[in-house]
């Protein structure tokens, strides 16, 4: 099966930067970051493998990472404006 990579630098590569900066300053950031590897590894993981999963509990894991990547978005968008 072909999986699809969401590691954060290939989803927000103009916050390269932004990120290295936050996850060394921003102990908040550094945790979103880390759980969002995490689930994001698990998911990816689970599709690469093809481990039987009811699709309940990967669209809840598919749903976890997109609030931990809004949550960071926002981080990084305040911190490139000065915030």
């Amino acid at each position: 099966m072909q999986v699809e990579h969401h590691d954060l630098h290939h989803e927000f590569p103009e916050y390269l930067d932004h990120i290295h900066a936050l996850q060394s300053s921003d102990e908040q950031f550094g945790h979103l970051y880390n759980q969002y590897h995490q689930v994001t590894r698990e998911v990816e993981r689970l599709e690469e493998e093809d481990v039987p999963v009811d699709d309940f509990t990967i669209e809840n894991m598919k749903k976890q990472r997109v609030w931990l990547k809004d949550q960071m978005y926002r981080m990084l968008v305040a911190h490139k404006n000065g915030g």
